[in-house]
């Protein structure tokens, strides 16, 4: 049984004013033994490369997140031969802000998914209130053969899409809020080898954390409450978390 935890989904440039080594350090600690370091656009996807290139645990990706869709998509390109960059993304579409236009948004999206495909890369998606638009470019774009829908924050019925879709659904500290019945549901339907655990940090603390700043080192929270939502023993989520860690990234080194 494999050892450790992953967090599938973090943003190590951003800790809130806590030193990132300071986390990093507590993330280790608390049996955390690799974290992906997600970018969002060109200055976030340079930090997150320079933070993995200081750390053999820790791997980068490079992306344009939806909010940042307006800036182009060629503003990241350049970092996708990088030695440390396991994946493209984060990105797709969030109707929820709009922080850059639809239609932008929609063109920034589908560029980087035929880069996960020219690059051989895994696929990293961000999807907010924009579930239909998100399969309709998936769909017409094809889906990458490794795709993860990070942060999946949707019911029974997006799960089943993306999981038909052949993804990785990555589930967060949400899925410890008690009001988030629709995606216990996906999380109990959710085969066992296709779950990632994630804490989006600084974003989206599991409870009982929930209300502070987020880190790495509470993915241990988000395995224990998928664990206990799908009455499974916590030691074979985590393993499996961390097994298919490597099989959807498969840039990670073990």
């Amino acid at each position: 049984m494999l050892a450790g935890y992953t967090d599938s989904h973090c943003h190590l440039y951003d800790t809130r004013g806590v030193p990132v080594d300071d986390v990093i350090a507590a993330a280790r600690a608390a049996g955390v033994t690799t974290m992906i370091n997600v970018g969002c656009d060109a200055a976030t996807t340079m930090q997150a490369i320079a933070i993995a290139t200081d750390n053999d645990d820790i791997f980068a990706t490079a992306g344009l997140h939806p909010h940042e869709a307006k800036h182009g998509v060629d503003t990241i390109v350049p970092f996708l031969d990088d030695p440390n960059v396991i994946a493209v993304g984060e990105c797709g579409l969030d109707y929820f802000y709009d922080h850059s236009p639809r239609a932008e948004q929609r063109d920034a999206f589908a560029a980087q998914i035929q880069l996960a495909h020219q690059h051989a890369l895994p696929l990293v998606i961000h999807t907010r209130d924009a579930w239909a638009d998100t399969f309709d470019v998936l769909d017409a774009e094809k889906v990458p053969q490794n795709t993860i829908f990070h942060c999946f924050t949707g019911g029974p019925a997006e799960a089943r899409r993306c999981l038909e879709l052949g993804a990785f659904l990555s589930f967060s500290g949400i899925v410890s809020f008690k009001t988030a019945v629709e995606l216990h549901e996906a999380a109990r339907l959710c085969p066992l080898d296709r779950m990632l655990a994630e804490t989006d940090s600084p974003y989206l603390a599991p409870v009982p954390h929930r209300g502070k700043p987020n880190q790495p080192a509470f993915v241990t929270h988000v395995v224990q409450a998928l664990a206990e939502l799908r009455g499974a023993d916590a030691d074979d989520v985590r393993s499996a978390t961390v097994s298919n860690a490597c099989l959807a990234f498969p840039g990670i080194r073990t």
